[in-house]
């Protein structure tokens, strides 16, 4: 058995790495191997210059007791099928026993027939409540060491990926790293990586031409040390030759366009974009214009390196064939927007051709339907770097791939050339029968998936009350308020609850044009646009007409309808820019067809917000926006509205005290019931889940039943 020769290097020389091992956790966890297999796997999944998002599988064997003869067996527990390394726990991995594994050797009928090995591992299984293998599985199994690293470091893949990689890698490394040509992963793979093992005793590694590393060791520490000292290597015979022989992507070509600039042309072009990219299903976007992205769009060698695709299987399965790079200068004006639509349109018809083409070209008989054909990855040369995918967390994902693939570039050009995977050999990925029955287990989108809301008002009370509603179902919210130490902690909730990816936020104040525009922008760098738009923050005033003063009869209208009106010309804008239609919801009131006491001012003013719901709605129908509205009454629960006053005015005009409130209006309803935020949340989900898409200039009363405002 081959063991790893240059342990107890010297860490601290570690410059294009991290080293995060601690000594005194690693000693609590000595004896379980599994549990240092998981620390390992954090460590290394904790640093993208080592392995992708979702990439890169890790394993150990070791001897435990099987639970039916109780007898020793060697059991392999290896990352399971969908896992990422950086927050695998335990019940990630899959469990097989060694022995059962290596013997399926004997009844594999050959590469023709790979896809049947996968339903084979399940013979295998040591832990029936494990995670189910992954194709990598074999990759592991054949190999003897107890602790194995596969990982995809751009680094190791910027010489699998050159020309004359395998002899780079020879040389560089003094014959220590095997080479294995390229060949889709699977069972075949594994035996290809023992025989290279064999061929070459004492190897430290292997390099998968085209793919990623396998580094090995005696122990959890040993794979993590050879793991980082082989990339290390890498990283620095790259540094060294950045520019040594020609400039980096064969020099810059354009100048970027300054950071605030960047983003302000990124958010007016990013809802157009995202309407061309949904032709087929709505997309949630992301934007990048990190350092690495500029310095690759803004070359010369862009023309020539973006047709070609990527190299590694995990980058091009999350990014598609190849990117689509725009036809735009870095000072077009993309306020245009009918010139930009006819500028850019017949990138992505010629896209989707590109797309149909490759597809039709590359099919087997058995091949799964053609998927959606629009690009993954679009670049602007001088600005940045969009993606769009099924949700923000993919969407994100594909774009910290396509940077990883840039690096690949970078390096293969530095050192020799830049070669992609050929179209057959890319297909056969992407529409890989066991990749499309993964495709097939995922969940059923939710509702609102590939959504994005913006609700004012929504740190708290119902705005906040429908932000967690449309997150829990699927959708992108853009989380704002005016009170900014009220939204960070509303952000830090949300982020909690739903995950990073869930939830933007921004300060937001309704009756200022300006801080409207920044929120709207902010959305659409965020998450790509905007669909749905709730008009919910308010205030309430209640006063006998003779005490309302001027300052509170202009204070209700430029919050209520003034607001409204403001913010749904800026929702209305970006929704016409992706041009697939959306929804405006319109947070009224009982108040606004029924007349009490001492509510002049808040009872017109919810009139006028009822109305311009009205007419907005008979605009916009040619644009498929409906603008539909909610009228609660009486929702006390975590409500501004009861602040400043309004709790008192409203006591006094009943002839009750503030305490009596809740009672009071529950008993006076049909249905004697009290309004909480989450009642008026699903009334807006009702108007935008789906079910009611012809439906528009509604209204829909969540007031327990008041007869006198009942609307017809």
């Amino acid at each position: 058995m081959s063991t790893v020769k240059n342990v107890g290097s010297n860490v601290e020389s570690f410059k294009h790495v991290s080293y995060l091992w601690d000594d005194a956790k690693a000693a609590s966890m000595e004896g379980d191997e599994v549990a240092l297999l998981v620390y390992r796997s954090n460590l290394l999944g904790a640093d993208l210059r080592l392995t992708n998002y979702g990439g890169g599988n890790t394993s150990c064997k070791a001897v435990t007791k099987d639970p039916i003869t109780e007898k020793e067996v060697e059991v392999m527990w290896v990352k399971g099928s969908g896992g990422d390394l950086g927050t695998m726990k335990r019940n990630g991995l899959a469990a097989l026993y060694v022995d059962r594994l290596r013997n399926l050797k004997n009844i594999y009928r050959g590469v023709e027939h790979e896809d049947e090995m996968v339903e084979l591992f399940n013979h295998c299984i040591y832990d029936l409540n494990s995670k189910a293998p992954s194709i990598d599985t074999a990759l592991h199994g054949f190999l003897p060491f107890k602790h194995i690293d596969h990982l995809h470091p751009d680094a190791a893949i910027a010489i699998a990926a050159a020309k004359d990689g395998k002899k780079i890698t020879h040389e560089l490394f003094n014959g220590t790293i095997g080479w294995v040509e390229w060949q889709r992963p699977g069972f075949d793979l594994g035996l290809k990586l023992k025989k290279c093992l064999d061929d070459n005793p004492g190897i430290r590694g292997i390099i998968l031409g085209s793919h990623g590393l396998f580094t090995w060791g005696d122990t959890a520490y040993e794979s993590y040390i050879n793991t980082l000292e082989v990339i290390e290597k890498c990283a620095e015979y790259l540094d060294e030759n950045y520019g040594k022989k020609k400039p980096v992507f064969g020099g810059q070509k354009i100048e970027s366009l300054s950071k605030e600039d960047r983003l302000k042309k990124a958010s007016t072009l990013a809802p157009i974009l995202r309407g061309f990219c949904s032709s087929q299903i709505k997309m949630i976007g992301h934007f990048s214009d990190d350092e690495r992205v500029l310095e690759f769009i803004n070359s010369n060698d862009l023309g020539r390196l973006a047709p070609m695709g990527t190299s590694c299987p995990d980058h091009f399965l999350r990014t598609k064939i190849c990117p689509l790079v725009l036809n735009l200068s870095a000072e077009e004006d993309v306020t245009n927007v009918a010139s930009i639509k006819e500028k850019i349109s017949p990138l992505f018809e010629a896209y989707r051709k590109m797309y149909a083409d490759y597809y039709n070209a590359c099919k087997h008989a058995n091949s799964p339907a053609m998927r959606d054909a629009n690009p993954v990855i679009i670049l602007y040369p001088g600005v940045g770097m969009f993606s769009f995918a099924k949700d923000k967390q993919t969407a994100r994902v594909a774009s910290e791939f396509y940077t990883n693939a840039i690096n690949v570039m970078k390096g293969s050009e530095a050192i020799s050339e830049y070669t992609s995977l050929p179209r057959q050999e890319a297909f056969n990925i992407e529409y890989w029968l066991l990749e499309e029955a993964k495709l097939q287990r995922m969940p059923k989108p939710k509702p609102l998936s590939g959504r994005i809301a913006l609700i004012t008002g929504s740190a708290g009370g119902i705005g906040k009350a429908i932000a967690k509603k449309f997150a829990a179902e699927g959708a992108c919210v853009v989380i704002n308020d005016i009170n900014e130490e009220r939204l960070k902690s509303a952000d830090a909730e949300f982020k909690k609850q739903f995950g990073n990816d869930s939830s933007s936020s921004v300060l937001l104040n309704v009756t200022d044009k300006d801080s409207i525009e920044k929120a709207f922008a902010a959305a659409a760098l965020a998450f790509g646009g905007v669909d749905i738009v709730v008009n919910n923050a308010g205030i309430s005033i209640s006063k006998p007409i003779t005490e309302h003063s001027i300052e509170d009869w202009d204070k209700l209208y430029d919050i209520l309808v003034k607001g409204q009106f403001i913010v749904s010309k800026s929702g209305i804008e970006i929704m016409r820019k992706q041009n697939f239609g959306g929804d405006i919801i319109n947070i009224v009131s009982k108040n606004s067809v029924v007349a009490g006491p001492n509510n002049v001012g808040y009872g017109s003013a919810k009139a006028a917000q009822a109305h311009l719901s009205r007419l907005l709605a008979a605009e916009l129908g040619p644009d498929k926006i409906r603008v539909n509205a909610v009228n609660p009454d009486a929702v006390i629960a975590d409500s501004n509205i009861w602040a400043g006053g309004w709790a008192e005015g409203r006591a006094k005009a009943y002839g009750i005290t503030v305490e009596e409130l809740p009672a009071y209006y529950a008993k006076r309803t049909l249905l004697n019931e009290a309004i909480l935020p989450d009642d008026i949340a699903n009334a807006c989900f009702v108007f935008v889940s789906g079910l009611m898409n012809k439906s528009t200039g509604n209204v829909l009363n969540v007031d327990g039943g008041v007869a006198i405002a009942f609307m017809r």
